[in-house]
């Protein structure tokens, strides 16, 4: 069974509507940017509540608890396989001030030696149009349906 993950596209109302982005974190991503950026999200158990694990996941990503209403999404699929559940919900953070978990991997690969990465290195406050090109080309659906929801 392929895995499922849960997570939050915060948006915001400014001069236009901006979504907050995470970069993934360590070593596979340090150079890339278009089309690597995500919502925060991460990987939930069967039995889990989706929800709550999209806000946990949230934090773990940012530092920052979502609140407020949060707007069930159509789901997507991932080029792996994977599910992806999220939920809209209106908010506002300071990216430059996120704190996120962390990972050991070994690195470099072969080398015996163990290395800690943030999962998230950067977040970011785009306009629709910027955060197309910015993120995972799947996920682009939820920034459809966000901008029909919202009647824009």
């Amino acid at each position: 069974m392929a895995s499922q993950s849960a997570g939050i596209l915060m948006y915001r109302k400014k001069e236009e509507l901006e979504v907050l982005l995470v970069h993934p974190g360590g070593p596979f991503f340090a150079r890339k940017d278009l089309g690597s950026w995500s919502i925060p999200k991460g990987i939930y158990v069967s039995g889990e509540d989706a929800l709550d694990a999209a806000k946990r996941e949230f934090e773990e990503e940012t530092g920052f608890k979502p609140e407020g209403d949060f707007i069930a999404l159509k789901p997507v699929k991932l080029k792996s396989g994977k599910e992806v559940k999220a939920w809209a919900c209106e908010g506002d953070l300071d990216a430059s001030a996120i704190v996120s978990n962390s990972f050991d991997i070994e690195w470099p690969p072969r080398s015996g030696k163990r290395q800690t990465f943030p999962e998230v290195d950067k977040a970011g406050w785009f306009g629709l149009q910027v955060a197309t090109q910015k993120m995972n080309e799947r996920q682009i659906p939820f920034l459809e349906e966000l901008k029909s929801l919202l009647k824009l």
